[in-house]
């Protein structure tokens, strides 16, 4: 199938504003621990590579991305571009890439990397239409690269200094090398650090173009807490741009950047929503499985319209589903006589197998660990039911105002002793 490579937003800077891309974070690990990074899993606000509010695996990542475009329908690529590095993973890489290619054969796809292990997967990646890659590379003299790079894992040996700038320059030069043989679009990023490689970078256009790649794009620093290079500057706009012009004579330059994160989703620049946050999460626990033989939730409530029971002490549970015409209530369920330990919850899970979670207002570690282990996401909010539902419903997770502060049985408990602990 012929793919139209216009549409990608980071390489055709006229569809920028109308297709926008998608990046499903199924690679956590890194091989390369480079000066200025540090991978957080779990900041929402704060928008850089490395970060994500949460790892998928291959399946999930396919579910995300239906569901995603169910709400997108201007996606037009599909990327891997951590949180670490997608080929200190590559089985998980490659299998996601599989499973979107043969559901979305429309779809393009690309991947960002370090370059360490790419070469071997390149006739691969081709096969499957991989139609960009984009490879970090900010040093071709060994020596700057050892300022940049901790550490580069070669399979089980650690390198440093010289010799891991060394291995990973080389293993970059043969997977462009590769890439290119295939047809592939190859995009080079290079990160501006002031002091360390600003004079250096026209050498790294020089010998990048030399090896067929395509476009560059020089990346400001952006100081990260807890890394050697916290303390370093961001160059300046006026130095930016000049270093992209002595660039410019060797490869195109792309000046639209916006620093994805490793979660990114919708059009370049644009902040990432609540919603598709939710969406995320919900995947990586399973909620957002479109194909889920669990349509309904229940709900820990007293007369029907507000979730104001703590688990332990629902005498019924009372069970929602969502249809054209909204939410409406399906009938209520006794729950399992109190007093039986972790065997009631074993037996709340059974009354539950088509619920994919149970909306409460408090509950213990015991219910809450047995029920998820059958698959029953256990979820305690404050509020109107149609509200957190709707939500629910949508995104696989109540809207955040509504959730409640998790409360275990214990001290802080004021339930009836149903036996929540």
């Amino acid at each position: 199938m012929s793919l139209d490579l216009s549409k990608h937003p980071c390489f055709n800077v006229d569809t920028r504003h109308l297709t926008g891309r998608i990046h499903l974070p199924v690679a956590p690990k890194c091989n390369v621990q480079c000066n200025y990074c540090n991978r957080k899993f779990d900041c929402a606000n704060e928008s850089r590579p490395g970060v994500t509010s949460a790892v998928l695996t291959p399946r999930q990542a396919l579910t995300y991305l239906e569901r995603a475009l169910e709400r997108m329908p201007n996606l037009a690529v599909a990327g891997i571009a951590g949180p670490g590095d997608p080929f200190a993973t590559p089985d998980t890489t490659m299998e996601t890439l599989r499973l979107v290619r043969e559901r979305f054969p429309e779809m393009l796809l690309c991947v960002a990397s370090n370059g360490l292990n790419v070469a071997d997967y390149a006739e691969e990646l081709a096969r499957l239409q991989v139609s960009h890659m984009t490879f970090t590379v900010n040093a071709v003299d060994p020596a700057i690269g050892a300022r940049i790079y901790a550490w580069v894992r070669e399979g089980r040996m650690i390198h440093r200094g010289d010799s891991a700038a060394c291995v990973l320059l080389q293993r970059q030069r043969r997977a462009i090398r590769a890439l290119k043989d295939h047809g592939v679009t190859v995009k080079i990023n290079t990160i501006i650090v002031p002091g360390v490689n600003e004079n250096h970078i026209e050498e790294i256009a020089k010998e990048m173009a030399a090896l067929g790649a395509d476009i560059m794009n020089c990346i400001p620093l952006y100081p990260v807490a807890d890394t050697p290079f916290e303390q370093y500057g961001s160059p300046s706009a006026a130095q930016t741009a000049s270093l992209r012009g002595v660039s410019g004579r060797y490869l195109p330059q792309m000046s639209h950047c916006t620093r994805c994160r490793a979660d990114a989703v919708g059009l370049l620049g644009v902040p990432q929503s609540a919603q598709m946050v939710n969406l995320l999460q919900a995947c990586s626990t399973g909620g957002g499985d479109p194909d889920s033989a669990r349509p309904y939730v229940a709900v820990a409530t007293m007369e029907g319209v507000l979730v104001n029971q703590h688990l332990g002490e629902a005498g019924r549970l009372w069970i929602f589903a969502q249809d054209g015409d909204g939410i409406r209530l399906i009938e209520t369920r006794e729950t399992p006589e109190a007093g039986q330990g972790s065997l009631r919850w074993r037996e709340m899970a059974s009354q539950l197998k088509d619920c994919r979670a149970v909306v409460v207002s408090g509950s213990g570690r015991t219910p809450r660990r047995v029920l998820e282990e059958e698959g029953v996401r256990v979820i305690e909010m404050a509020g109107l039911i149609s509200d957190g539902l709707a939500t629910l419903f949508q995104t696989g997770d109540v809207p955040a105002p509504m959730r409640t502060q998790m409360k275990f049985c214990g001290t802080e408990c004021r339930g009836g002793g149903m036996g929540c602990s």
